[in-house]
């Protein structure tokens, strides 16, 4: 693959850079068949134009034969029409052969550059994700591979023939026509150039107005629909659709200019080319009228200026698709050069976990320098023993579990998992030794079966079985008409809260981890199935590290150390005994909660 960019600060202003950088992709060095089709595909380029430059002097032969005192000649006229028309057959014949053979070349590198996207997407960091819309990305690499496949149609397959051809008319218009014809071609064709670029450019700020607009409008759109049930609560599809409203109305006017501006470059482009035509047959005209050019002269030069304006006319709408080609591939590439903010070190080892004892040194964290969410935090989990934290709403508790699964790194102190510090390992073997069930749990839009399996990828239908049954939802699935081939919707939306968050841990009892995370693992659970998923979990967590974040207290009474943390430090730990006779800020926490629970109850 091409070598990611280090800092996307330092890239180049937009111009063919993208082009470049593509190019590897085009012309694999691990795949020789596909380099053998490139070559194959050039060849069949230049056969198909010397083909399409035969037939012009066909066609004069024809016509030349076709004057009075010329009747016995009539056959051979024939002849030539035949020619011509075959000429003109098996250019379309190996242009379309061409077509074939190229595709899987255009396909493959499509495929490898959109996969690589992908794939670096996964590899940034959660910072990312999280300042972006998921719909704004989306559009972006779409509009990028999708411009891929034209842009290598219309510059090896347009562009690189026009030149040829257009070398090839000027030496026969130098050959038979003298300088004169040559140097007004030329003189046409630069205009024509310089016309097109100009206006394209000036179309080009248009075109990257209107993406933005239009990557706007479907983020907007996206983050509406995902937010289904908030836009309901609120009564606030009205309000959704305004804003919607207005982010369309706003592509539309630019999209307007845009087609506006597109009209005044074809009718510019067509006034270069049709003065051109108008001077060459002219001048034929009257060399004809003089002795000095036959009448099949006046064809040659009509049928080669003719064949040399199609593709002209099509270099307009070439420059700007190739134009508008880059600045989508620039914003894919843009995405290619973001660096991961969280990296593994050159050489890292993977992580070794013997027992499973979670260290935390002095840690300290924040999202933004001017707010800092961890201060100081230090504690210890030996092998297999279970370490609650709990405390107020914003105090840091699942920032922990971000950090344990190193989705930031620590801006002070350190992590450690059996003296290995997490910071020094890879992150692949690190998430491979944690498991998580989280509050919010998001599951794909597929079946029951797949939620479940993809905590492990070689999972047999069995093992998922009993992962569910240990997550007291095997019996539910089994009473589904499809059982576990139920799909769940989008983002699970099929599924209750209760129900979503025990296929969240079905998914982590499949993985069977070492370490395990469990955050508001009970949160969205009725009384009756909490207490049933409590026994699972505590059943589970006897034999791993378990580090239990809570909010209600009731689910971490039986830990073997609790962590009260408030404002990003340690306030009090302890076991809950122990936290109860101190009198502090746990206790406080306990007293509201059990009087709350007795408010429910009467």
């Amino acid at each position: 693959m091409p070598p990611i960019a280090t800092d996307s600060t330092d890239r180049p202003p937009t111009g063919f850079a993208p082009l470049r950088r593509f190019l590897p992709y085009l012309w694999p060095k691990d795949d020789p068949g596909l380099r053998v089709r490139v070559v194959v595909s050039l060849l069949l380029v230049l056969i198909a134009k010397g083909m399409t430059l035969v037939m012009p002097f066909a066609y004069k032969a024809a016509i030349d034969r076709m004057v009075p005192g010329m009747e016995p000649a009539a056959s051979l006229a024939i002849a030539l029409v035949v020619a011509y028309a075959a000429a003109r057959f098996g250019g379309v014949l190996f242009d379309n052969i061409r077509n074939a053979i190229f595709e899987r070349v255009g396909q493959d590198a499509t495929r490898r550059l959109s996969a690589h996207v992908f794939e670096h997407l996964h590899g940034l960091s959660l910072r990312f994700h999280l300042e972006r819309r998921t719909g704004a990305v989306t559009k972006v690499v779409e509009r990028g591979t999708k411009s891929i496949d034209v842009m290598l149609y219309f510059l090896l397959f347009n562009i690189a023939p026009t030149v040829i051809e257009l070398g090839a008319v000027a030496i026969i218009f130098q050959v038979k026509f003298g300088f004169g014809l040559v140097a007004a071609t030329l003189a046409m064709v630069i205009a024509y150039i310089w016309f097109t670029r100009a206006v394209t450019d000036w179309r080009a700020k248009l075109r990257e107005r209107m993406n933005e607009l239009d990557t706007g409008a479907v983020a907007r759109a996206v983050d509406s629909l995902l937010n289904y049930e908030t836009v309901k609560y609120f009564n606030a599809e009205r309000r959704e659709a305004a804003r919607y409203g207005k982010a369309v109305k706003a592509y539309a006017d630019a999209a307007v200019k845009n087609e506006t501006s597109l009209a005044m470059l074809n009718v510019g482009q067509s006034l270069i080319t049709n003065l051109m035509m108008a001077g060459a047959m002219g001048y034929t005209v009257w060399g004809w009228s003089t002795g000095r050019f036959t009448t099949g002269d006046v064809v040659l030069v009509n049928t080669l200026l003719a064949q040399l304006f199609r593709p002209l006319d099509l270099l307009g709408m070439v420059y700007r698709t190739v134009r508008q080609g880059l600045i989508d591939m620039d914003a894919m590439f843009n995405l290619i050069d973001t660096r991961a903010e969280v990296t593994d070190h050159s050489g890292a080892p993977p992580l070794v976990v013997t027992a499973g004892r979670l260290s935390f040194e002095d840690v300290s964290f924040a999202y933004d320098a001017e707010r800092p969410i961890l201060k100081g935090v230090s504690f210890e989990i030996p092998a297999g023993g279970t370490l609650a934290v709990v405390g107020p709403s914003g105090a840091g508790k699942s920032t922990l579990a971000r950090l344990i699964f190193r989705f930031y790194d620590v801006t002070g102190g350190r992590i450690l998992i059996d003296g290995q510090d997490i910071a020094a390992v890879t992150q692949t073997s690190l998430r491979a030794a944690i498991g998580i069930v989280p509050q919010d749990t998001v599951l794909f839009n597929d079946t029951i079966g797949y939620n479940i399996g993809y905590g492990r990828e070689d999972a047999g239908q069995a093992e998922i079985e009993a992962a569910a049954r240990g997550a007291a939802i095997h019996g539910f699935i089994e009473s589904l008409p499809d059982g576990y081939d139920a799909k769940v919707g989008e983002r699970g939306l099929k599924l209750s809260g209760g129900e979503k968050q025990r296929v969240a841990i079905a998914r982590t009892l499949l993985k069977d981890p070492p370490i395990l995370i469990l955050d508001e693992a009970t949160s969205a659970l009725d009384s009756r199935t909490e207490a049933e998923i409590q026994a699972t979990l505590s059943t589970v967590a006897a034999r791993r590290t378990t580090i239990v974040i809570a909010h209600r207290l009731s689910t971490v009474v039986d830990a073997d150390e609790i962590v009260v943390l408030e404002a990003g430090r340690i306030a009090e730990r302890g076991t809950h005994r122990s936290l109860l006779r101190k009198n502090g800020l746990y206790a406080e926490m306990w007293m509201r909660q059990q009087a709350e629970a007795e408010m429910e109850e009467a």
